[in-house]
Formats: C-alpha cells, structure tokens, sequence
C-alpha cells in the first residue's frame, strides 16, 4: 500500500465512528444519489457496491442478494452492526475476492478516491456477466471550489484531495477496460434542503439543457462488451405479426422471412378484420406447415398494443420481435435486428425510419413532421438517441419483457400502439436502447390504422406524462 492509499485509509477509519450520524446529517443529499440509483433497480437484481462505507445505499436499493465490500474494516464493521442481513466484505476495490456473478454493480462516489481508476474497472469485469449494469456516480469537478469552501466553512467535513476526473475521463477509462456506456446524466443544483426551492430547482431546473450542466452529480450508465466473453450465444426468436386487414400480406410475410439464429417463431395474431385476413392466416399457417413454425391467435382486446402483448405471452423464443403485416418494414431486414441484439450491440433495437429515403407514398408529410417532433422530445426524455419512436420493429429479450411487464403499473397502461410502453419499459430497465436504420416502403395492399391528428394527440399525453414519470419524478 502507498503512501497516498495509506493515508486515504486513514481518513476513513478515522471518519468511521461518526459516519452514521454525519450521513444521517447529509441524508438529503445521500438520499438524492440512492433514489436515483433506486429508479433504474428491479427486485430480481443482485447487486454488488464497490466503496459501501456504512452501507445505507445497500439497504435501501432493491436486490434480491446484496453485497458490499470496502477497504476500510472499520467502515465494514459498522455497516454488518446497521445491516445484518447483508454481505459485507473487507477488500480493496483493485483486489476483490467474491463468489459468482452480479446484475448490477455500483460505485457512487468511490472513483475519486482510487490510486488507479483503469485498474479497479479492470477487476470488476470478473463479475460482470453479458447483461450486467455498471453504475458509477462522482460528483461534477465544476464544484470544487464550492466544495472546498463548504469545507473551509465546517459545513463539510475535510477531506484528502481526489482525482480530478471529467465525465471524459470517465468515460474513456471505461472504454479502455471494454465497458460500454450508453447513458450519462447529471442532476442536483441546490444539495442541501430548503424547503420549496431545493425542490424546484433539483427536480426541475436541474433536468433541463444548459442548467444540467452545473448539476453537481453525475451518473454514468454502461455495460460490459460481449466481445470480452469467450462463447457468444445464439438465440431462438419470435416475431410477432399483429395481422388487421391484412389478407393480402400474410404469405408474403412467411415466404419472405429469412431463417436465422437458432431456431425462428412466427406468431399471427388476428385483430378483429374485417376482410379474411384470419382465414387467410390458418390457411398460410396449413400450407407451410412443414417449413415454417407458425402459430396463430386472435385478439380479444383492441389496439395494436393488445395483440403485440397476446403474441408476447404465446412466444418461446430467447428474442421478441414485432413485424408489422404491412410489410413496410421489409421481411428481409429482420435479421439485421438479430445480429444487433445477439451480438450486444444494445439491448432494446428500435428501427428507425427516418434515414434514409422512403418510398414516395410510404409515409405522409404530417406523419414525417410529427416523427422528428418526438424523436427530439423522447431522446431528451430518454437520455439515448432516438430518431424513429413510432417505427413499428422494436426487438428485446424475452426475459427483459417479463421484467417490463412486472413495472408497467409505473408508467401506466394507456399506450393503444405499444411502442412507449416498450421505451419507457427499456429506460427503466436500464437496457441500452439503439436505432436501426431501416428502409420503409410503400405499403402494397390495404390502408394504413393511423389516425394522424388523434393518435398524435395521444402521443403527445404520453409524451407529458414520461417527463412527469422519468425526468421529474
């Protein structure tokens, strides 16, 4: 151990028989860093904290197995004496010693303190598996001259210097250890409580461009990249084809579907036609029996969302997709979506129909303007690129689906297409969410579901109400 490490531990036991009481003094910014961390947990999660001091954050976060090491016994032994029922480790953040795998891996505040940043990123990796989260929390450095103020004050207790690390910095140390981030943020201006005003300016002010900048906390989101496992897997796949007046395209839909990955579910559910599209599906369904796994469903409810949900709950496939009867979105493209999430490009695909030029009658002015409207709104809401909310070709695991469907009473069900039930679900899943160019065609039989000026006003409801249950909350 060097000298600095030394004296850095020093302070910390030093800091150990107070701790409770002085964080418990704090909480109101503590409590700021462990709801936000909150937000994005799920029960099922096992969790891992890096740097878990007292271990107050552990206690409060979701997780169905806990654990929290830190270099400081003294610390450790506070934290088994507060907490019983959590695993609680002596060990140094370059140096860890554990059994197993985690979901979710957390180091708030901690960076600042480490003699090598890359090294204890490099360590972490051993107990990361393909979907892991990585949360990492350091305070913004344009705050260190108030900082030091409130320490020159006593309003602060002091503290050794710490490594002066911009979110870049950050974010290329993760990158050199191959650890992808997908997502930053930052928020809190005021981090103290006074009544009225710490609240607007932390759950508002802080949230919007510009003023975001000088938010004193900084939260980076990232994942390990599947290139660092050795066996990469292959998956089975469901695509799902909500089917509404669509006689005409269902066998273009089965013959002109690649085969890929392990094994490919086609799943028809009729939605309540008015022309013989379900006597065309079982007939389609006879006709390639030998050839293609097909099965098939009629919708009992209404709205798009509806039968995409009747298809979820009838697939067996690893990967869920939707491919909407129409046909605009070529069959041929679907494996494209695949290779993306199978090879850990993201976690949620969304295609994206506004890159490259459509066919001339393939999308209508209005419904153009209003896709760039909410690709810029849902992309600030959302915190990841994305150009094309509407597209109907969204693609997740099954597993991450059934642990979205477990939260939507969060967000609410009021969502007739499907898509923002699927976004909103991924944002709070913590999945990373990329676009897929894709090229829209011209729909060749049938017309178009859309209502521009109703459903628009339902996206914009959605809209507001995202803002209220993801940036304001």
């Amino acid at each position: 151990m060097d000298n600095k490490t030394h004296q850095i531990l020093q302070h910390f036991d030093s800091l150990a028989e107070t701790r409770i009481s002085y964080r418990k003094s704090k909480r109101y910014y503590w409590d700021s860093v462990t709801r936000y961390c909150n937000y994005f947990m799920h029960s099922s999660n096992s969790v891992l904290e890096i740097g878990c001091g007292t271990g107050e954050l552990l206690a409060e976060i979701k997780g169905s197995r806990k654990v929290g090491i830190d270099f400081s016994k003294k610390m450790i032994v506070n934290a088994q004496v507060q907490f019983p029922d959590i695993e609680f480790h002596t060990m140094d953040a370059c140096n860890i010693r554990l059994d197993g795998t985690f979901d979710v891996i957390i180091l708030s505040n901690l960076i600042g303190w480490l003699p090598d940043v890359q090294a204890c990123f490099q360590e972490i990796k051993k107990y990361c598996h393909p979907r892991t989260r990585i949360i990492v929390t350091y305070y913004n450095f344009l705050w260190e001259p108030l900082i030091k103020l409130g320490e020159f004050l006593g309003i602060k207790k002091k503290t050794p210097h710490q490594n002066w690390l911009t979110r870049g910095d950050i974010i290329n140390l993760l990158k050199l250890e191959d650890i992808d981030v997908y997502r930053h943020n930052r928020n809190m201006l005021i981090p103290f409580n006074i009544p009225i005003v710490s609240y607007f300016f932390n759950r508002f002010l802080s949230k919007i461009p510009g003023f975001s900048a000088f938010a004193l906390n900084q939260f980076i989101f990232a994942r390990p990249d599947i290139r660092i496992f050795e066996q990469q897997p292959i998956y089975s796949t469901s695509v799902i084809i909500p089917a509404r007046n669509e006689s005409g395209n269902i066998e273009n839909a089965v013959i002109r579907l690649p085969d890929f990955g392990k094994h490919v579910e086609i799943i028809f559910i009729e939605g309540n036609s008015t022309d013989d599209t379900w006597e065309k599906i079982q007939e389609i369904k006879l006709k390639y029996a030998d050839k293609r796994d097909i099965k098939i469903g009629k919708q009992t409810g209404k709205g798009k969302a509806d039968a995409v949900r009747k298809g979820y709950e009838m697939a067996t496939g690893d990967i869920l997709m939707i491919l909407d009867a129409d046909l605009t979105v070529p069959p041929e493209d679907i494996p494209k979506f695949y290779t993306a999430i199978a090879s850990g490009k993201g976690e949620f695909i969304n295609g994206s129909r506004l890159v490259y030029p459509m066919d001339k009658h393939a999308m209508r002015f209005l419904n153009i303007l209003g896709n760039r409207f909410f690709s810029m709104a849902f992309s600030w809401v959302l915190e990841q690129p994305i150009k094309d909310t509407l597209c109907g070709t969204k693609v997740l695991f099954r597993d991450d689906y059934i642990r979205l469907k477990s939260n939507r009473e969060f967000f609410g069900d009021f969502d007739p297409f499907g898509d923002f039930d699927l976004l909103f679900g991924a944002y709070k899943l913590n999945l990373k969410i990329i676009d897929l160019p894709i090229r829209y065609r011209e729909r060749t039989y049938g017309d178009t579901n859309i209502s521009r000026f109703r459903h628009g006003l339902i996206l914009l409801k959605m809209w507001f109400y995202a803002v209220g249950k993801i940036k304001f909350w």
